[in-house]
C-alpha cells in the first residue's frame, strides 16, 4: 500500500477516528499493513525499537503471550497507530476528532500527534504491568451487565457490600463493573434477579475501579516524565467525555482514567455533537463499530482492522462494499 497518487479520498467527509482498547488483540494483528504500507511499517518499526519483542509478541504469539495485560497494551496501540498511518497514506483525510477506548485513548493521542509512538507503547507497556501488579489474581473481578441502566447498576453496586464499581457505561443496555470478587458476584445475581444478564470477562484484574490506585500512582510518575504536543484535531477523553482542552490536561486525565469509569456512550455522543459524517476504528477487531451504531443509530461507521477494511473504509457512502462491516458489541471483551 503506497501514496495515492489521485490524491485525497473522501473530500469534506468529517472523520472521527477510533481506537480499541483490550480484548480486541488477535495474533497476526498489524502483520498485513506491516507488509503492505510503508508508513504502518515505519510506525510498527518504531514501536518495536521502543518496546523489542512488541511486533514478534504480534505478528506471532502465542496467544496467551499476547494476552498479558502488559503485552496487549502496547500491541493494541502499535496496531492503531499503524492502521492509521496508512489510512493517511492511502489518502485518508485527516480526521476532527479522535477518541479511544481506555487504552485506546493513548493511540487516540498518537494519531493527534499529541504523544510518539515511543513514549505511548512504553507507557501502555508500564501502564498494563501496574494494573497486573495492584491486586492479586484471582482477587478482583469484573463484569458485563445487560439489559439494565446505569443508575440500577450503581444502586446495585452500592448495596454489594464492598469494592463494586461500574467501569465502563459502554453502550445502552452494557455497564461493566469492576471490583472484588465477592461483591461483583453479588452485583451479577442481583442483576439477573432483576431481569438483567450478567456476563463474567475473562480478565487479569479488576481494571477502571479504585482498586487500581497504585497503578494510577505509579503511572502518574512516568506520565510527568513525557512530553505531550498540542493535537491536531480533538481527543475526546474517557474521564470528562469532552475534548482535551490543552495538553496540559492529558497526564492528569490519563492517570485518572486508571480508576475512573469509561464514559463511552457519552463520548461517543459527545462525537456526534461535532456532526461526523463517518466513524472508522482502527486496528483490531470491530467492538467500537458495534458500539457506535447501538449509541447513534444509522451512523456510517466501519472498521479498518486490515488493508481490506481500510479500503471500504475509504469508499465513499454511496458505493456498493464488499463486506460486512457490522460490529458486534457482545462477540469481544471490552474494558
Amino acid at each position: 500500500m503506497t501514496s495515492d497518487p489521485s490524491g485525497p479520498k473522501l473530500a469534506g467527509t468529517r472523520i472521527a477516528a477510533l481506537f480499541p482498547g483490550q480484548g480486541s488483540q488477535s495474533v497476526g494483528m498489524g502483520r498485513a499493513f506491516y507488509d503492505g504500507s510503508e508508513a504502518a511499517r515505519e510506525v510498527l518499526d518504531r514501536a518495536d525499537a521502543a518496546l523489542p519483542g512488541l511486533l514478534g509478541w504480534m505478528f506471532d504469539g502465542p496467544a496467551d503471550r499476547l494476552t498479558l495485560t502488559a503485552h496487549q497494551q502496547p500491541a493494541l496501540v502499535a496496531a492503531g497507530a499503524a492502521a492509521y498511518a496508512a489510512w493517511r497514506e492511502a489518502g485518508g483525510p485527516e480526521p476532527i476528532v479522535a477518541a479511544g477506548h481506555s487504552l485506546g485513548e493513548f493511540t487516540a493521542h498518537v494519531a493527534a500527534g499529541t504523544l510518539s509512538v515511543e513514549d505511548a507503547v512504553r507507557l501502555v507497556h508500564a501502564r498494563g504491568t501496574y494494573m497486573q501488579n495492584a491486586v492479586p489474581e484471582g482477587e478482583g473481578a469484573m463484569a458485563a451487565i445487560l439489559k439494565l441502566d446505569r443508575d440500577v447498576v450503581e444502586a446495585l453496586c452500592a448495596d454489594a457490600g464492598g469494592v463494586a464499581e461500574v467501569a465502563n457505561v459502554n453502550a445502552p443496555g452494557q455497564i461493566v463493573v469492576s471490583g472484588r470478587a465477592a461483591p461483583v458476584a453479588a452485583v451479577a445475581a442481583e442483576a439477573k434477579a432483576r431481569g438483567g444478564r450478567a456476563v463474567p470477562l475473562k480478565v487479569s484484574a479488576p481494571f477502571h475501579c479504585s482498586l487500581m490506585r497504585p497503578a494510577a500512582e505509579r503511572l502518574a510518575a512516568d506520565l510527568a516524565e513525557v512530553r505531550f504536543g498540542t493535537p491536531a484535531f480533538d481527543v475526546v477523553c474517557n474521564v470528562t467525555a469532552e475534548p482535551l482542552a490543552t495538553p496540559l490536561d492529558a497526564p492528569r486525565l490519563l492517570e485518572a482514567q486508571v480508576t475512573a469509569p469509561v464514559l463511552w456512550t457519552e463520548s461517543v455522543e459527545r462525537i456526534a455533537q461535532l456532526g461526523v459524517d463517518r466513524w472508522i476504528e482502527f486496528g483490531a477487531g470491530k467492538v467500537l463499530t458495534g458500539l457506535v451504531t447501538r449509541i447513534v443509530p444509522g451512523a456510517d461507521a466501519r472498521p479498518a482492522a486490515d488493508p481490506g477494511g481500510l479500503a471500504e473504509a475509504l469508499r465513499p457512502s454511496d458505493a456498493p462494499t464488499g463486506r460486512d462491516r457490522t460490529g458486534d458489541a457482545g462477540s469481544e471483551e471490552i474494558r
